[in-house]
């Protein structure tokens, strides 16, 4: 069970409620990973208490936990898995815990992941590079990388937050370093500017710095800056506003196309039939946040539905439990959306009198 064993199980009766109680203490064969896993001052261990609703107090290199079987039984899987990360060298976050938790819930909630092995064990997803490994945060982003491995053409929609830009950018990260595609092309429309870019100072890099930055942070995420300042230079790594793109066949290559929802009809399909041999595409973006004007359709949307039943293309929905951010993000998200379902009368012209 990654280095640790189970001491002790002895499932009692509450005196509160009819609720089996559960109990049990984990100990870990390394102390310095055990400490590291508890976090400081037991930081991870109070969130997984906080969370899930039980008793986890630790004691040395071990951590006796109690509460529902339930729920004790998704932080037995959930710290199982973070020790596992520990023993490779992995730093243990907060963000990690939360997605951990996560993920230990998700199998009691009978969804069809392929993380999990008969309820017992999380085996996320990850996304490796010489810097960093990224490991899945909710079941969407698990089937998100796992789309990603498997096919050539992946749409990542949903709200903000949900990690289907940082993902894309890591994983294309990740196919340059294994050497599986010679250059990683990165793409936005720059609705702000009419795809106009001529008037703005600098090269064609500084015009479109501005639009490129979130796909810029999770490329240093990844990768050495020295290694991607290199690689930008050597024309490895490509900065091809959406204008720019016609014409081109893209073989070899992981394209990313982020804030798809801004691409007309015809940007989208040009875009699309760019794909060249050995390539490898990802188009993100969000349906609900469309700054197109009034009457034209999103490429995005259109290409969902004509292109949902084609064999090699992969669209994954996040939703906003998804979000992981500051969970104020997810909050805000949510009532977004419900303002949207329910049109704000407020906003509505007032009836004329006769």
């Amino acid at each position: 069970m990654n280095g640790h064993e189970l001491v002790s199980s002895s499932p009692r009766q509450s005196k509160t409620s009819a609720t089996d109680v559960n109990h049990f203490v984990l100990t870990f064969e390394n102390n310095r990973f055990a400490s590291a896993l508890f976090g400081q001052f037991d930081e991870n261990l109070k969130l997984i208490e906080q969370t899930l609703h039980v008793e986890a107090r630790p004691r040395g290199n071990s951590v006796a936990i109690s509460g529902d079987v339930l729920a004790t039984n998704q932080a037995r899987r959930a710290l199982d898995y973070l020790y596992g990360r520990v023993q490779t060298g992995a730093s243990i976050e907060v963000s990690d815990v939360e997605g951990a938790i996560r993920m230990a819930v998700a199998a009691d909630d009978q969804l069809q992941l392929p993380t999990m092995e008969k309820k017992a064990k999380l085996n996320l997803a990850q996304i490796s590079t010489r810097k960093k490994t990224i490991a899945a945060r909710t079941p969407t982003q698990d089937a998100y990388i796992r789309a990603l491995e498997r096919s050539e053409l992946v749409f990542g929609v949903g709200p903000a937050g949900t990690g289907k830009t940082y993902l894309a950018v890591a994983y294309a990260a990740q196919l340059l370093e294994r050497g599986a595609v010679d250059k990683i092309i990165l793409s936005r429309p720059a609705v702000e500017a009419g795809e106009r870019l001529g008037f703005l100072p600098g090269d064609m890099k500084e015009k479109v710095d501005p639009y490129l930055r979130p796909l810029y942070d999770a490329l240093y995420d990844m990768m050495p800056g020295d290694k991607v300042e290199r690689a930008i230079t050597a024309g490895v790594i490509e900065i091809a506003p959406l204008a720019f793109m016609r014409g081109r066949t893209l073989a070899n290559a992981a394209v990313i196309l982020d804030e798809a929802q801004n691409t007309t009809s015809m940007q989208m399909k040009m875009f699309l039939t760019r794909l060249g041999e050995n390539g490898r595409m990802i188009v993100t973006g969000d349906p609900s946040q469309v700054d197109l004007p009034r009457g034209v359709t999103s490429g995005l949307v259109e290409a969902l539905q004509i292109l949902k039943e084609i064999e090699g293309v992969s669209v994954v929905r996040f939703k906003d439990v998804d979000v992981v951010r500051h969970p104020m993000v997810a909050r805000i998200v949510r009532a977004y959306e419900a303002q949207t379902a329910v049109p704000d009368q407020s906003l509505a012209p007032a009836p004329r009198n006769g």
